[in-house]
């Protein structure tokens, strides 16, 4: 019996340790894991990437845009195939856009370190159906072949790239808006992204920059602008194709019309490679009332040689002494205006000389101008149709050997454009805007381009290469809810060029051999877009 009893207590025994180990083991409630932390300490949307210090921020939008006779993003039909006013141009152009943005920060003892990124996935069609589009003004009696991408086929795309820079201790590197711009760039109440008469560099620029702040919204920004994509428009050379236009012929005496020769006497773009970049600043007052801000650039404009690029021996024909050309900008926003809360006014005012990108800018490319539209009146008189160009240059040159003087001019332009933008309640709201701007050549500048443009004057005709172009629209936007927004764009664009009477032009593209009219040109357009932003 004892011995019977000594294993009983052992059993008990070991069975109570093991329902003890066991008992240990059973899963208990579980403090909650933070997967995602909050990162409060900039702004709304932030939140720390598990493991480290640094607040990220993962946004963007959605955006689909459709312009009625003009081209995406309300570009107005001012040139290309859209400037051909015929039954080859694309009437109704589109985009579809995901914007994605990722913003991240880091506090450190130098300030904090930031890195923003933002890539375009997208497609559109270009807005080309024509067999053979129309030259730009540089390029009057030429044919370029279809325009277009063979990324935007059925099922394709693409991704832009905009902003991709890092910001440390006050300084900037990499794609990012110009020291010279505004905090709207080319926006100040407008869908089209082709507001001209300033800068606008809100897609981005590769640049290294300082700001300094000092106190009471008061900044100074100063840096250095890589201007070979975005900030050249043409640097033209006017002798070039010289065998083809006879020298010193002038423009009332009548140049033999010849295809393939630009208006300007084949002249082509005569930019030298990348020497120096772009200086540019600005001085900024940030308060509660509104901004003002003064900017300035200057701007290498410096030549290749004076035969054509892919001239053989073209060094041995030398080339102009390089200039510096530059631009300045005055800016202001006045907010708090009577009208209602959250209405202001935006405005800016720009002159160049030798930088007209600063003047004649979209958020791509400057533009030049080629409208075909209706003659005054019928027949032979009234020509085949009306015509107006203007070619936009940061200057021009002529050797001495094709009656140049061999040095560059530099071409000088200037423009303002602004917007007022009225809240009617929490959920409507319209901006009205508008924009105005010149071109002007000098007196030799305007000698050597009449002297050589390739085209038949007939009498009483004049030339004259400047040109004026104004704009005025109104937007109307709806947001039934928090960032989700539609909006329906109306503009219209006009072309005052400085040209008269009637010229004989050679075939272009789809456009006749005909006696044509030099006349002031209009382009109307539609844009209504729905955009998400998250």
């Amino acid at each position: 019996m004892k011995m019977v009893k000594s294993l009983i207590l052992g059993s008990a025994a070991g069975l109570i340790a093991m329902s003890g180990a066991q008992a240990a083991d059973l899963p208990v409630k579980a403090k909650a894991v933070e997967y995602v932390r909050i990162c409060s300490l900039y702004g709304a949307g932030f939140w720390y990437i598990p493991g480290t210090d640094t607040c990220m921020k993962i946004g963007g939008y959605l955006r689909i845009d459709t312009t009625f006779n003009g081209g995406i993003y309300d570009q107005p039909a001012w040139a290309g195939d859209l400037g051909q006013n015929n039954r080859y141009v694309d009437h109704i152009n589109s985009r579809s856009r995901m914007a994605l943005t990722v913003d991240t920060r880091t506090a450190t003892e130098y300030g904090v370190v930031r890195t923003f990124a933002q890539g375009d996935f997208q497609f559109n069609n270009f807005g080309s159906t024509s067999p053979t589009t129309l030259g730009t003004p540089l390029n009057v009696g030429a044919t370029t072949g279809i325009s277009g991408s063979l990324l935007n086929n059925p099922g394709g795309g693409y991704v832009a790239v905009e902003f991709v820079f890092i910001q440390f201790a006050g300084f900037t590197f990499g794609k990012s808006a110009s020291a010279y711009a505004t905090p709207w760039h080319g926006y100040p109440g407008n869908n089209s992204s082709f507001l001209l008469g300033g800068h606008d560099t809100v897609t981005g620029v590769n640049n290294i920059q300082y700001t300094a702040q000092f106190g009471n919204g008061v900044s100074g920004t100063i840096g250095l602008d890589d201007p070979t994509v975005f900030n050249r428009t043409t640097l033209a050379n006017l002798g070039a194709g010289l065998a083809l236009t006879p020298a010193g012929a002038s423009f009332g005496g009548g140049t033999a019309s010849l295809a393939g020769v630009s208006g300007f006497g084949a002249g082509t773009q005569g930019y030298a490679g990348w020497y120096a970049p772009d200086v540019v600043g600005n001085i900024r007052v940030d308060q509660a009332w509104g901004l003002f801000q003064i900017s300035g650039a200057l701007h290498e404009v410096r030549a290749a040689y004076f035969a054509p690029s892919g001239t053989a021996g073209a060094e041995l024909t030398g080339h102009p002494e390089t200039k510096w050309g530059g631009s300045v900008m005055a800016a202001l926003q006045i907010k708090n205006i009577p009208t209602g809360p959250g209405d202001d006014i935006k405005i800016d005012a720009s002159w160049s000389k030798g930088d007209t990108k600063n003047v004649i800018s979209t958020s791509a490319a400057s533009p030049s101008f080629l409208i075909y539209g209706a003659a005054s009146g019928v027949g032979a008189s009234a020509g085949y149709d009306s015509i107006g160009f203007g070619a936009t240059t940061d200057g021009t040159y002529l050797s001495v050997a094709a009656g140049g003087d061999g040095t560059i001019h530099l071409t000088e332009a200037y423009g303002v454009r602004g917007a007022f933008n009225h809240n009617w309640d929490p959920y409507w709201s319209t901006s009205l805007f508008g924009s105005y701007a010149s071109v002007r050549y000098d007196n030799t500048q305007t000698a050597n381009i009449c002297s050589r443009i390739a085209i038949t004057p007939l009498a009483g005709a004049t030339c004259d290469p400047d040109f004026n172009v104004s704009q005025l629209g109104v937007v109307t936007r709806w947001t039934p809810v928090k960032n989700l927004t539609f909006s329906a764009e109306v503009q219209w664009f006009h072309l005052d060029q400085k040209f008269s009477g009637l010229a004989t032009f050679a075939a272009n593209g789809p456009k006749p051999a005909a006696v044509y009219q030099f006349k002031d040109q209009d382009a109307y357009s539609l844009n209504v877009r729905a955009q998400r932003n998250f």
